[in-house]
């Protein structure tokens, strides 16, 4: 079987694109994923994407994780996504589409980059040590001191595998707060890939939320591995709305691969 691919990152956090409108692509082949996400043997990705038509949007988004599971909402994933849209001629410069969370609208700058309505948030965990929100996808939020030497995986894999996360998993963000003028520098482990990403959309959203208990406002500029990102959004008490995820997202190639 010849499968046609597209291979888009944002800020680092690459994902295998696939026009599936006529449907051929088979869902439910698990290992077919993760084969074509593995970085040796298959094109190499943090997560594969589908476009797929659906009856009253522009496109419908189906994520699933780098191991082949059907994942829920990914930022980054979604913007890669709108742009893959306007590579096909199925929108010009906005959008609405279908998620795993809901529906998203979003829309292209004249500089390129996609800013990506997210949910509101309703609730969010503040503790001592962490905060706990879901942007789309689960997120634990921790300050540190120096995040660039910051033992992500080790830290990031014994949080998602603790007694409270390991059945349904979270994603892991650690972060740095500089000076309100300074972006916060955010580095992410992500369940389903289970390793330390690029970037991570719906991490860096939720990190910035959990920022604003620390006095940081909305838009937020964020700094990762793979480059740079901004969220604005609006806080009132612990609801979030009008949340956006503001960045890039480039096609790297496309070509064919015999599976």
């Amino acid at each position: 079987m010849e499968i046609q691919f597209y291979k888009y990152q944002g800020t680092g956090n690459d994902f295998v694109m696939i026009d599936n409108r006529q449907g051929s692509f088979d869902k439910t082949d698990q290992s077919l994923v993760a084969r074509l996400c593995e970085r040796r043997m298959g094109i190499g990705a943090d997560g594969l994407i589908l476009l797929q038509n659906r009856t009253g949007y522009d496109f419908e988004m189906v994520y699933f994780n780098a191991d082949g599971r059907l994942g829920s909402m990914c930022g980054n994933g979604g913007r890669c996504t709108v742009q893959f849209a306007k590579q096909l001629n199925i929108i010009s410069d906005k959008a609405y589409f279908l998620a795993a969370d809901g529906e998203h609208y979003a829309s292209i700058s004249a500089e390129g980059n996609i800013s990506l309505k997210m949910n509101d948030v309703q609730a969010i965990e503040c503790t001592d040590n962490f905060y706990f929100l879901n942007t789309g996808s689960p997120h634990y939020v921790a300050f540190v001191p120096d995040v660039a030497q910051f033992e992500v995986f080790q830290e990031g894999r014994s949080i998602r595998y603790n007694d409270r996360f390991q059945t349904e998993g979270t994603n892991v963000n650690f972060a740095q707060l500089p000076a309100q003028d300074e972006p916060l520098f955010v580095r992410t482990y992500e369940r389903g890939v289970e390793d330390e990403t690029f970037s991570c959309g719906t991490g860096v959203t939720a990190t910035a939320i959990a920022a604003s208990f620390k006095g940081r406002t909305s838009p937020v500029k964020i700094k990762t591995l793979g480059g740079n990102l901004e969220v604005a959004f609006n806080r009132t008490g612990e609801t979030v709305s009008d949340i956006y995820l503001i960045g890039p997202a480039v096609l790297v190639f496309e070509g064919k691969i015999n599976i």
